[in-house]
Order: structure tokens, then sequence, then C-alpha cells
């Protein structure tokens, strides 16, 4: 047997696995593993249009006060559509106001997608170019962030949240962020 012959078959195999090994440790990676600089320090100000009133433009300090959750989504988002009845439930409990901000969208996509799944949030924020999304640090959609009462960031989740993310994580945020005030 001429094993010079098999030592291309028996490279590629080692490349494969290696790969292979490589992809599935990539998947059980935390998404979160970059945390936000953001947290515990103030949101970035921002002026975004209201999606159902564009002449209502709202800022941060519009929203002092009170916590709220800010969560970032878009129509062409499929993990967006994933998240969205965790998202309604946790919405519906009325526990904190949940504010959607609808990013890179068009805003008649956006009110589509809204009447046929839905809609949870207290108020809808739209950025279509995306440029507030720059000061906050969003790496894609969905993305969801707690803001304090003083209008801090306390907390933040890269991905579709679930019911076990939104009970293990949010909530005891949301707590400590409701005890602060």
């Amino acid at each position: 047997m001429n094993t010079r012959r098999w030592l291309p078959l028996i490279v590629f195999a080692v490349l494969a696995v290696l790969l292979a090994a490589g992809v599935w440790m990539s998947r059980r990676a935390d998404r979160d593993a970059l945390p936000s600089p953001l947290i515990g320090k103030a949101a970035p100000d921002f002026a975004l249009r209201d999606l159902f009133d564009p002449g209502h433009v709202v800022r941060l300090k519009d929203l002092k006060g009170a916590p709220f959750v800010l969560n970032v989504w878009g129509s062409w988002c499929v993990a967006c559509r994933e998240e969205h009845p965790t998202l309604s439930a946790f919405a519906e409990t009325k526990r904190v106001r949940v504010i959607g901000y609808n990013w890179k969208d068009d805003p008649a996509d956006a009110k589509r997608w809204l009447e046929q799944l839905g809609n949870p949030f207290w108020l809808v924020l739209s950025d279509p170019e995306g440029k507030t999304a720059i000061d906050l640090g969003v790496y894609g959609a969905p993305e969801t962030y707690l803001i304090d009462a003083k209008g801090n960031v306390r907390w933040k989740h890269v991905g579709p949240l679930t019911p076990q993310i939104i009970h293990n994580e949010l909530e005891p945020a949301l707590a400590l962020a409701e005890a602060a005030r």
C-alpha cells in the first residue's frame, strides 16, 4: 500500500475535523461575549422619529423617569420574527415600558410587519439610516437594552430573547434598576 497516495486524503480529513470542531465550538460560544462598553454608563442621547407619528421626535430625555427596555428590530430580521412572541408576552406584563427601535428599515415595511404580528411596543422609534445604532454599539438585530430611570444602560442582550433570558437575566437586572430609583 502506497501511503503517499493517501496523504492528501488524510490531511484533508484532519483539516475537515478541525474545521468542524471550530464551527461547533463557535456555535456554543456566548453571543454576549463582547460586553457593551455602555453598561453602567449613560445611554447615548438620540432624536428619533415616532414610527406612527413621524412629526413627533423622541429624545432620550423624554423617556427618563422610569426604566425601559429598548428592543432593536427590523422587518427584514428573521430572528426578530422568532423573538416576537416572547417579546410580546413580556410586554403584556406591563412591568416596564418596552420600546421598539426599528433599525435600517422602510417605515412602510415596519408598519406592515407590526400589523401582521402585533405591536407589543409602548412606542416605536424609527431609524431608517441606522445612525443612532452606531452610538449604541448595535452589532445586529435583535438586540435588547435595559435603560434605567436616569438613562443609564443596565443590561444588554445580543440575539433573540427567550423566556429563560427574560427570567434569568432581564428581570433581575430590572429589579436592580427599579431598586436604584
